[in-house]
Formats: structure tokens, C-alpha cells, sequence
């Protein structure tokens, strides 16, 4: 279900912030309520966040630091991460909250002095 390109990502100290984003094809992206997850190393892949026409959810982790969104027109999902910490790092990825769904390359978040 679609192809996703992750960017955004790189190498920032705690308490730092970042921006993802997502560009999508191949998918009527406007009919999908979208997700970002993450994956630590040896960790298993873990929801971020989603935000559909009307709703967003977040996990806890991201409550209040991580602002999930989207441009429909543009077929673009963002993730705006404040208040980094060191246990953020992980490989970043957008994709369709519901299943079937695809995953792309991901972008690397390293939080770290």
C-alpha cells in the first residue's frame, strides 16, 4: 500500500528537536489515516504516533514532545520531535496505520552527546 520516503533525521543532543518527513505515492493518501513508527536495535518496531481525517493518537512516550501531521494536497506526513532524549534513537518510519502496509528505507534519529 504506497511507497513512503522518510527524510528528516540525523544526529542531535538531548533536549534537541528534529522535523520527519514523509513524501508518499502510489496511494490515495488523502483515504488513509498514516502512522509513524520507530525501531530501536534489538528492539521491536513500535507506534510513534497517527493521525487520520480527524483524530491523532500518540504513544505515551511521544505525549506532549512529538506533534504528528499532514498535508493532504501534497501527500506529505511530518513529525515534529521536541524534548529528545537518548532512548528516542531509533530508525524512523512513515506508513498506513491499517494493514496491509509497506515500509520504506527509514530515516536514523540519534540523540546522544
Amino acid at each position: 500500500q504506497g511507497q513512503f520516503v522518510e527524510s528528516g533525521g540525523g544526529l542531535v543532543q538531548p533536549g534537541g528537536s528534529l522535523r520527519l518527513s514523509c513524501a508518499a505515492s502510489g496511494i490515495a493518501f488523502g483515504m488513509f489515516a498514516m502512522a509513524w513508527y520507530r525501531q530501536a536495535p534489538g528492539n521491536q518496531r513500535e507506534c510513534v504516533a497517527c493521525v487520520g481525517a480527524v483524530h491523532k493518537e500518540y504513544a505515551d512516550f511521544a505525549k506532549g514532545r512529538f506533534t504528528i501531521s499532514r498535508d493532504d494536497n501534497n501527500m506529505m506526513l511530518y513529525l515534529e520531535m521536541h524534548s529528545l532524549k537518548p532512548e528516542d534513537t531509533a530508525v524512523y518510519y512513515c506508513t498506513t496505520e491499517t494493514k496491509p502496509r509497506s515500509w520504506g528505507q527509514g530515516t536514523q534519529v540519534t540523540v546522544s552527546s
